[in-house]
């Protein structure tokens, strides 16, 4: 299987392939330059893996939570590509990609639980907890935003981890949520890379899309946001 991942969901850019199971990244930490590095990024990952857009099976995008500039930037050139190209997209959770990273940086166990935090600006986080299933992440409940003092942690897991930069808002959170979580990584963002080996799985189990039905995933009120001052 031939497929191209993209990430803007964040301050980092990547473009990933998932080539007959390897994965080739490539990276770059640009909060606003991900509309001049995506394509170029794309085009470089093609030439040297020396194939051409028509090889590629399937597409796959971080659809959120995160910058909602972000967000659309890759939304929309996954679309165009899957539009042209005739194949199927797979969008995938910004934060279970943050997960999955998480499960290798802090050797979470099988079983064992991830909280993930991003900042959602506004004095609040998007969140989510995943647990560890077969080296995958299995979410449990739901994705929200709220205060960092609304977070919580989810039933049934014994041992929890924290990934994602709203970590840094730790000291607000409950102290039965700080409490349980023995080992935290601020710095994990999502990566094209993580988004391109769990969109090989979901695919597998017919989880994609055309691409009219790519979308992103705010999350947040959109109307809300666009009351904010200097917003429309």
């Amino acid at each position: 299987m031939k497929l191209l991942a993209l990430d803007t969901s964040s301050e980092g850019c990547s473009a990933a392939l998932f080539v007959d199971g390897i994965v080739i990244e490539t990276f770059e930490i640009a909060p606003r330059g991900h509309t001049q590095l995506l394509m170029p990024m794309v085009r470089r990952l093609l030439a040297e893996q020396e194939l051409k857009p028509s090889d590629l099976d399937a597409l796959a995008f971080a659809r959120g939570p995160g910058s909602f500039t972000g967000v659309r930037i890759a939304t929309g050139v996954v679309q165009g590509l899957a539009w042209g190209l005739g194949i199927p997209v797979v969008p995938v959770s910004s934060l279970e990609t943050v997960a999955l990273g998480a499960f290798e940086a802090l050797e979470v166990g099988e079983g064992e639980g991830v909280a993930v935090a991003f900042d959602a600006r506004m004095s609040e986080l998007y969140w989510a907890c995943f647990c560890n299933h077969s080296g995958f992440p299995e979410l449990l409940g739901e994705e929200r935003v709220c205060s960092p003092s609304s977070v919580y942690l989810q039933p049934g897991i014994a041992r929890w981890s924290g990934a994602g930069q709203g970590w840094s808002f730790r000291t607000e959170m409950p102290a039965d949520v700080s409490g349980q979580v023995h080992s935290v990584d601020e710095a994990l963002i999502p990566r094209a890379g993580w988004v391109a080996r769990l969109a090989v799985v979901k695919f597998s189990n017919g989880v994609a899309v055309s691409a009219e039905q790519a979308q992103p995933v705010y999350i947040r009120d959109e109307v809300t946001w666009k009351k904010l001052p200097g917003r429309s």
